[in-house]
């Protein structure tokens, strides 16, 4: 079991990049113009040039947060790092469900606004499960 839960953590260092890059959703005006696709890092890249504040919570939320609980993880299932460290990277984890609760807040308000298409993408599916597996095997390491 131990090895399981330590091939998918260590899994989620190369599937979190992926999803930042993903599409999360396409988004245009009328299904007319096209959709563009907007990923994290796209959207990241936006905020900065808009809100820099925002921007710098957002890369926390969505890149920091998450793969420091990977990492924090795994150093605690190799034996390199205390459990007690565990509730922290619980909270981390939890942080990061804020913001996948954030995009589908977003496509909600959008798709209600009336002459603005949105579709989700992969990315955003992607995403949710990768935090929802850190929080799993957090759940399952603290068991153990």
């Amino acid at each position: 079991m131990i090895t399981a839960l330590r091939l998918t953590n260590l899994s989620l260092l190369i599937l979190f990049p992926i999803a930042w890059f993903a599409p999360l959703m396409r988004a245009g005006l009328l299904p007319l113009f096209g959709l563009s696709e907007i990923s994290i890092v796209s959207g990241l890249q936006s905020l900065w040039d808009t809100d820099v504040a925002l921007a710098l919570l957002v890369t926390f939320l969505a890149i920091f947060a998450p793969y420091m609980k990977v990492i924090g993880l795994a150093l605690i299932q190799f034996g390199m790092m205390r459990r007690k460290v565990l509730p922290a990277l619980e909270w981390l984890g939890k942080l990061a469900m804020a913001d996948v609760f954030l995009i589908a807040l977003y496509i909600v308000i959008v798709k209600g606004a009336g002459h603005v298409t949105v579709e989700t993408g992969w990315g955003l599916y992607l995403f949710t499960f990768c935090v929802l597996a850190s929080l799993a095997i957090s759940h399952l390491t603290r068991k153990r």
